[in-house]
């Protein structure tokens, strides 16, 4: 099956180069804490020898930016860098890593007066003096609040789409180009829908695809095989990456699956006409990262996963979070949501807050908050 790409320009990623003619490349994300050197490395070189052709890092503190910098020493592979709260790590960061990825929504977390537009300058020049690329992510759940308020609140795909056109038009301006674009939801039709949009207006952007939160496999397989299929098949996509709720020593099934998904697409296996339930139970979670302050999370993704099996003829979707990150913004759409701190679980009902309460609790209290709910709905 031959796949005509979109003519998207190369960019260069240490020695991996996306976009142009190259094939499309395979990236995951390390799920030890950062600042455990010894761990992050041999996870990176794990990802690495399982086909990895990047391998991301989350960063929260000086700490970790110290930690990314022996990490380096360790390993030959292409180094990816999360910034998360404080854009300010880019300096301490950038001559270890080859790309940086930051979040137009979390730009505001660190000196919320200072304009976004400012920071992106400042994050394009340390870039630029260090030789690095940049990943504009933007994502359903932390999605740039002032372009939220200017759109309907079901509407979803709006701010996020507008928040990469304005990065993109900046970077642009300020003749910074080696930079890629990821446009992240939950919901595989969401993702089909905005890089759609994306790429018939910036057509000659490399994207970066992912369904974010997928969940547990085989599902989150599923929901991210829809989404690259109808993507791919139509020359979006240039590097991806298989999301999945796995525990450490599993992370690589997310290149396995990745690779086993783009192969299928070459070879013209392709299952375009399926299309994700949205008339039963749906689980969301977010992958295993750096962020997670309790591998109790995963555990607990594969017990809702569990107990909700009696509801499945529901359609009801319920987050379950590994952070308090990202975890707070990116339950507010599930009509329940769960994120997980390092000794209790948040449980939320839409936006609203229900309590905090202990892994071994929180079971029970989730299964009753769902039978209330399909209480409401048979009635």
């Amino acid at each position: 099956m031959e796949i005509s790409r979109n003519p998207t320009r190369s960019v260069r990623v240490g020695s991996l180069v996306i976009g142009g003619d190259s094939p499309i490349a395979v990236q995951s994300m390390t799920a030890t804490a950062t600042r455990d050197v010894e761990a992050t490395a041999a996870q990176v070189n794990m990802l690495h020898a399982a086909g990895a052709d990047a391998v991301r890092i989350a960063a929260d503190s000086r700490k970790d930016a110290e930690a990314v910098a022996c990490i380096r020493g360790e390993t030959e592979a292409n180094l990816v860098v999360d910034l998360q709260e404080s854009y300010r790590l880019a300096e301490h960061l950038a001559p270890h890593v080859d790309k940086i990825r930051y979040n137009p929504g979390h730009l505001y977390h660190h000196e919320p007066q200072r304009p976004w537009q400012d920071k992106v300058r400042w994050i394009a020049e340390i870039a630029e003096a260090n030789d690095c690329a940049l990943r504009v992510g933007v994502n359903c759940g932390s999605v740039d609040p002032a372009k939220a308020a200017r759109f309907a609140s079901d509407d979803s795909i709006g701010p996020m789409l507008e928040s990469a056109l304005d990065h993109c038009s900046l970077l642009d301006e300020i003749g910074f180009t080696r930079y890629c674009v990821s446009l992240k939801d939950s919901d595989p039709a969401n993702v089909i829908e905005v890089n759609r949009r994306f790429a018939a207006q910036r057509p000659e952007i490399p994207l970066h695809l992912g369904v974010t939160e997928a969940g547990l496999p085989p599902d989150g397989i599923i929901k991210t095989r829809i989404a690259f299929e109808q993507l791919i098949s139509q020359g979006i996509g240039d590097t991806v990456r298989v999301s999945l709720t796995v525990s450490n020593d599993r992370k690589g099934e997310e290149i396995a699956a990745a690779r086993g998904i783009l192969a299928d697409i070459a070879a013209g296996r392709v299952r375009s006409v399926v299309q994700f339930s949205t008339d039963q139970m749906n689980i969301i979670s977010c992958p295993s990262c750096s962020r997670v302050e309790n591998e109790a999370f995963i555990e607990l993704a594969e017990q809702v996963k569990e107990m909700t099996r009696y509801a499945q003829q529901y359609a009801i979707t319920i987050a379950v979070m590994g952070c308090r990150v990202n975890g707070p913004g990116e339950t507010d759409d599930a009509d329940l949501g769960l994120w997980c701190g390092p000794k209790h679980v948040c449980l939320k009902r839409g936006e609203e807050e229900i309590g905090k309460y202990t892994y071994d609790a929180i079971l029970s209290r989730l299964k009753k908050e769902l039978d209330q709910l399909i209480a409401t709905r048979v009635h």
